[in-house]
């Protein structure tokens, strides 16, 4: 018993360890998981099966409908007898079959602009999944960027407690041998507390963005993970240069709103000019061959083969025609409808071209704004550290008071913070660029 029991709570043991394994999430992991538990997406994916079908639908329909009809039952009382040529009473069993074929000759180009439309619109929930999925990556990469940023700050932020806690113990030691006074010790105790509540705020701020970014990739928000560096280079990313003329051409061909906008305005032409077609008139071909038996009870009747596959066969074929004169107004309102949805369709087409010009355009100054940043970050960093030495040793003589030495010391994690905040916020910028003008793809997710 005492085996089974030390035996039970080891197996407990090692189960909570290992719940408590932290997990690594890189950034294209992270993507990937996000465009394959995306609800929007996977929704908009659904559709696009719906679509598909209508435009397949939509192309069978210039086709013939070709249909099979049948019937078979029992006549009691009078009726009359093809076979007899006249009128008998009591019991008749009868069957009968046709194959029925109907084919619209002309109908005012309704079905060809109806499949014309479903085509659009078909294209254009094509162009809907992929801005999804843009939307996906960009939020995505938002979010993971913001948690980078929170482990480099809380990395910061726990250096300056090491650093301000050695500190203290430096000056301690110093204070105890008379050539410190006392109060610099509660300066520095002062200094160290500021420094954990740095560390517990930065360490909040990455829980929390962890969470939300759990939350984008419908994971277990408990769940610990830790967000892995990408493998590139801020400094070839400042570098690149880029003309403003040039993204809005690559805009215009690349964004998949716009495109879709397009789709839609042509989905809509030809939505208008399909119901146009009802003010026409309708020709259509119509082909029936079918056959019938029937078994008179009490007479003599002929036998099945006679009847169903001799006697009884008959074709109709034909053409018929549909002229339309009044209808309560029903073709009319059904047509204006659709051609003020075509007015609307072009002038959302107009509105979006707009939006990606201002997209593009702030995206743009974004971008340039955060090389100007990053480039200031590196020299304010480097001028920090520079005089964060030269404080360092003045305070080490004995020339300088702590008061000095703090602020030079508050300065260097400062510009530190700033150049992580300016690399993080340009490689964003650099993703959101890609993103306004519609080349952020998965394949290039580092």
């Amino acid at each position: 018993m005492r085996k089974i029991i030390i035996g039970f709570f080891a197996t407990v043991l090692c189960s909570a360890s290992f719940g408590q394994e932290v997990s690594q999430l890189t950034f294209s992991e992270a993507v990937q998981i996000a465009l394959k538990n995306n609800v929007n997406l996977k929704q908009q994916r659904n559709q696009l099966s719906a679509s598909s079908m209508q435009k397949t639908s939509n192309l069978a329909r210039l086709g013939p409908s070709v249909t099979v009809n049948g019937n078979l039952g029992r006549n009691e009382g009078n009726s009359f007898n093809q076979q007899e040529g006249r009128v008998v009473n009591g019991v008749v069993d009868f069957m009968s079959g046709s194959l029925n074929a109907n084919m619209v000759l002309f109908n005012g180009m309704n079905r060809f602009n109806a499949y014309k439309q479903s085509q659009s619109q078909l294209e254009s929930q094509i162009y809907t999944i992929e801005r999804t999925n843009q939307d996906v990556i960009q939020l995505v990469s938002l979010q993971f960027l913001q948690c980078l940023l929170d482990q480099e700050l809380l990395s910061i932020d726990k250096g300056n407690l090491e650093a301000q806690t050695k500190q203290l113990e430096q000056i301690t030691a110093q204070v105890d041998a008379g050539s410190r006074a006392k109060v610099d010790v509660y300066n520095q105790e002062f200094q160290v507390k500021n420094a954990e509540l740095a560390v517990l705020r930065s360490q909040i701020r990455l829980r929390n963005d962890k969470a939300l970014l759990a939350q984008t990739l419908q994971i277990d928000a408990q769940s610990d993970f830790e967000v892995l560096e990408p493998s590139w280079d801020v400094n070839e990313i400042s570098m690149s240069e880029m003309q403003l003329e040039e993204l809005y051409n690559i805009a215009q061909k690349n964004r998949a709103d716009y495109q879709r906008a397009l789709a839609d305005e042509s989905a809509a032409k030809f939505g208008y000019q399909s119901q146009n077609g009802r003010y026409y008139p309708s020709i259509t071909a119509f082909f029936s061959y079918g056959s019938q038996y029937n078994d008179v009870k009490g007479f003599n009747s002929r036998s099945f083969d006679q009847q169903f596959f001799e006697d009884n066969l008959q074709t109709t074929y034909g053409l018929s025609f549909n002229i339309p004169i009044f209808s309560g107004f029903q073709t009319r309102s059904a047509t204006v409808q659709t051609r003020v949805n075509y007015e609307n369709a072009k002038l959302d087409v107009e509105n979006t071209e707009t939006i990606v010009e201002s997209d593009v355009l702030r995206a743009y100054q974004s971008y340039q704004d955060a090389i100007t940043n990053y480039q200031a970050s590196k020299s304010q960093l480097e001028a920090a550290q520079v005089s964060f030495n030269l404080e360092q040793e003045r305070y080490k003589l004995g020339i300088s008071d702590l008061v000095q030495f703090t602020q030079a010391n508050q300065a260097l994690v400062g510009a530190k913070a700033d150049l992580a905040q300016s690399s993080y916020t340009l490689l964003f910028q650099d993703t959101l660029l890609q993103y306004a003008i519609g080349t952020l793809k998965f394949e290039d997710i580092p």
